[in-house]
């Protein structure tokens, strides 16, 4: 059955805003539990811009679900994961001045360093996904790194309507399709909304969906508990009343 990973980061974000103690990210968590949630994504980045070590740590010992911390493949963030040991790790390409991530990592580019890291976190009993967009090349090169999961890129199929967005689901179905032939288990996630996740929620072998703006954007109004059971419903086809 499809599962949804919450992603809390802007709960993070609107607390660093003040840089005070609220809202606190790990209380969100337990709500969307209760709510719900199949899982709690996280993204510790480089320069804390939300998401800080003490967050990550406390959410260790809290999740009753499952933990995915999103990260880079630093040497900095594989020695944090091999401490805190999440249930999965995804890799994500990052860079600092973007506002989020934009596009999927190049596997195939940096195919040594990458099987390096996925055999590091992988050999400590933490499965890896790969952030990837739905691109033959890179599905390929991601099934060589030996790591369990991809998460296919959805920024491009949200970013576009109509035909165009027809075109880009296409490719993701396609994308699915490669990774299950190449046993690779298959997420997605990046831009999804209220309105756009269903025709994603049903590619074929899709796991989970991960999504964080819209839902702490829709609890801002509505609060987190109802928006997190909405997103559910919206995934089994049940769409907003």
């Amino acid at each position: 059955m499809l599962t949804l990973g919450v992603n809390i980061d802007h709960v993070a974000t609107i607390r660093q805003a003040r840089r005070t103690v609220e809202p606190d990210p790990v209380t969100a968590a337990a709500l969307a539990e209760l709510a719900g949630a199949d899982g709690i994504t996280v993204h510790l980045r480089e320069d804390r811009r939300h998401m800080q070590d003490r967050d990550v740590r406390i959410l260790r010992e809290t999740v009753r679900t499952h933990l995915n911390l999103e990260m880079a493949a630093t040497e900095e963030m594989v020695a944090i994961a091999l401490e805190i040991q999440p249930d999965y790790v995804t890799l994500v390409p990052e860079r600092r001045e973007e506002v989020t991530t934009e596009g999927g990592l190049d596997i195939a580019g940096q195919q040594a360093r990458l099987d390096k890291v996925v055999d590091q976190l992988q050999s400590a009993g933490i499965p890896v996904s790969l952030f990837i967009d739905p691109d033959p090349a890179q599905i390929k090169a991601s099934a060589a790194t030996g790591a369990q999961f991809v998460e296919l890129h959805t920024g491009k199929y949200v970013a576009v309507t109509g035909e165009a967005q027809a075109q880009e689901l296409a490719l993701l179905h396609r994308g699915c399709e490669q990774a299950i032939a190449l046993g690779l288990r298959v997420n997605a996630g990046h831009g999804l909304t209220y309105w756009n996740t269903y025709p994603i929620a049903q590619l074929p072998g899709m796991e989970e969906l991960n999504i964080g703006h819209s839902i702490i954007s829709r609890a801002v109004l509505v609060g987190l508990e109802r928006a997190v059971r909405e997103m559910k419903q919206v995934i089994r086809g049940v769409p907003l009343s």
